[in-house]
């Protein structure tokens, strides 16, 4: 089994930048593809983005894509999801996710652990 603790959620104005870090346990978490997903106030649940296990092949939505950038350091068991230039629309809950695959998921249902979620609030 695969634990996930987020941190690294907060407010932050438009134009700004958060950094938000997945602690995971567990082990298999070497073998497993990461991934990235919101949810904000009203709204379903969205893909944001995923890494394979390596690290070698990531891949992210469109409305993130260029601003958002998704790494892991296996050695420590983490993974990041950098993000610059935040808009108020990326306000969130903010959810990692872990796969017993490779490789991972544009879809929630490919994803087997959950973290509990960090706030991501973006002011104008």
């Amino acid at each position: 089994q695969v634990q996930l603790v987020e941190t690294g959620g907060g407010l932050v104005q438009a134009g700004g930048s958060l950094r938000l870090s997945c602690a995971a346990s567990g082990r298999t978490f070497g073998s497993t593809a990461m991934g990235w997903f919101r949810q904000a106030s009203g709204k379903e649940r969205e893909f944001v983005a995923t890494i394979n296990w390596s690290g070698a092949s990531t891949y992210y939505a469109g409305p993130v894509k260029g601003r958002f950038t998704i790494s892991r350091d296996n050695a420590e068991n983490t993974v990041y999801l950098q993000m610059n230039s935040l808009k108020p629309e990326d306000t969130a809950v903010y959810y990692c996710a872990a796969a017993r695959t490779a490789s991972g998921s544009v879809y929630y249902t490919g994803y087997d652990y959950w973290g509990q979620g960090t706030q991501v609030t973006v002011s104008s």
